[in-house]
């Protein structure tokens, strides 16, 4: 008998995994496939999810392993630099290898005792008031508490708990891969510079010795399990730039569409669902791997309190009445932005204003916080701004306060060191630090970063502390 089940062990479920044993929560990870993907797709770590990562203590062995770049141009594709004074110490992009990010993620949830079994597919889910039986491919059944499925767009575990994905389906798509290619790179280089004025879904990039990421628009939409063939990419290639660059020995080939869908629910029962399998959307903004990743983070320390037995009533319902509007959000953000990117003149002309706004710092600004998600403001009821957002890794007197946070457990910062967190030190840490740098006397941090309360009451502290933390221990 597991705690938790997790169908998937791509970022968000392996991170999942990692969070849930932070509590040490029984949790078995089941991956369909039985290897690692061939294929090499960077893939970007926008400053949120570095600034989760810091907090797991995860950031330098992940920052080994990437390259690092402004986070600016994100939106669209239109070339503007990142605002200045954005409020992180990880303001940057992290271009990393999704086998190598999911590689990371997976090893760093071994380590804190999860298990996981690849070559294990679901193929039926049912539920009683124990708990969840899973049945595999192979007939095999297991029991679990909570199973959350994490295990894509096309998610299994999503369709057999019956739950909507209602969207639009894709009208367009667009192929990528790596090749190499047979002309030179001065020749290359001219030829985009052209086309990438018109054609923002065109691009050759050099990606090693005569290695090229090659993204062209595709002829049609078709089925996206369908890979396409390097003479799709030839085909495709010489009737957008006249030549096809004399690609050939592809390493990887795939395709990708537009369609934007959002599932109705993200539990039923003791069901859940996270990342891909609860949204998907155009990969424009580089956002999908770190809104799942992102669900894990939110989910975790919830679930796992439910689990342990201390979590308040509706706790477990947060994670759906969060997550679920950001990921609105991005669906939206994401349409929007694949509007722009359209050859039509209606989009080029709203393409063209959009550019000149954003030289106005404030545009700027809100886009790129959108984008990569430290905007995000929980609604926690009234209160100050601060309120619900993330704090950013200020420095405490023991050093970094993200450092504090690596065990996933609750945190009061209390610059009076007139508070204690009482009956709760059993899931909230404290610190007393009277030089930190902030606006208030004190708050407490949720294992996920976001302020959960602003004061200076012991008594109203102790109600938040209720709120989000259950009944105090005898």
């Amino acid at each position: 008998m597991f705690d938790v089940i997790i169908a998937g062990c791509g970022p968000t479920g392996a991170m999942l995994a990692a969070e849930l044993r932070l509590h040490d929560v029984r949790v078995l990870v089941l991956e369909k496939e039985t290897e690692p993907v061939s294929f090499v797709r960077i893939v970007g770590l926008h400053i949120r999810s570095l600034e989760l990562m810091a907090m797991r203590g995860l950031l330098e062995r992940i920052l080994q392993h990437g390259r690092q770049r402004p986070a600016g141009g994100f939106y669209a594709a239109i070339p503007k630099p990142a605002p200045k004074g954005l409020d992180s110490a990880h303001a940057y992009l992290l271009g990393i290898p999704q086998p190598v990010i999911v590689h990371l993620l997976e090893e760093h949830a071994i380590e804190l005792g999860a298990q996981v079994r690849h070559g294990c597919a679901v193929a039926g889910v049912e539920q009683d008031d124990e708990g969840v039986t899973v049945e595999l491919a192979d007939g095999e059944k297991l029991r679990s508490r909570y199973l959350v499925g994490c295990d894509g767009g096309r998610s299994t575990v999503r369709k057999l708990l019956g739950v909507g994905f209602p969207g639009e389906p894709s009208r367009t798509q667009t192929l990528m891969g790596e090749m190499e290619v047979g002309v030179p790179q001065e020749e290359i280089a001219a030829k985009v510079t052209e086309i990438s004025e018109i054609n923002k879904r065109f691009w050759l990039r050099p990606f090693g010795e005569r290695v090229y990421s090659v993204v062209v628009p595709a002829a049609g939409v078709s089925d996206r399990a369908e890979p396409p063939t390097l003479e799709d990419f030839k085909h495709q290639l010489r009737a957008i730039a006249g030549t096809d660059f004399g690609v050939h020995s592809p390493r990887w080939l795939s395709r990708f569409g537009d369609a934007t869908r959002l599932a109705e629910r993200y539990r039923v029962g003791q069901v859940l669902l996270a990342g891909d399998a609860a949204h998907i959307h155009p990969p424009i903004g580089g956002q999908g791997l770190n809104l799942g990743v992102q669900d894990a983070f939110n989910l975790g320390w919830k679930l796992a309190a439910q689990i342990r037995g201390w979590a308040p009533e509706t706790l477990l319902d947060t994670y759906q009445a969060e997550r679920r509007p950001v990921a609105e959000d991005v669906l939206d953000n994401t349409r929007a932005q694949t509007e722009l990117l359209s050859t039509g003149p209606g989009p080029q002309a709203v393409r063209r204003l959009l550019t000149e706004l954003m030289d106005f710092d404030e545009v700027n600004r809100y886009l790129i916080e959108k984008i990569t998600a430290i905007g995000i403001r929980y609604d926690f009821g009234e209160g100050p701004d601060l309120l619900g957002r993330r704090l950013r890794d200020i420095d405490v007197k023991e050093g970094h306060l993200y450092g504090l946070l690596h065990r996933g457990r609750g945190l009061l910062l209390d610059r009076t060191e007139r508070l204690t967190v009482g009956g709760w030190s059993d899931r909230v840490d404290y610190l007393a630090d009277p030089t930190a740098v902030l606006d208030v006397p004190c708050l407490l941090l949720r294992p996920d970063g976001h302020v959960a309360w602003i004061g200076d009451d012991q008594q109203d502290l102790d109600d938040h502390l209720s709120r989000w933390f259950g009944k105090p221990a005898d």
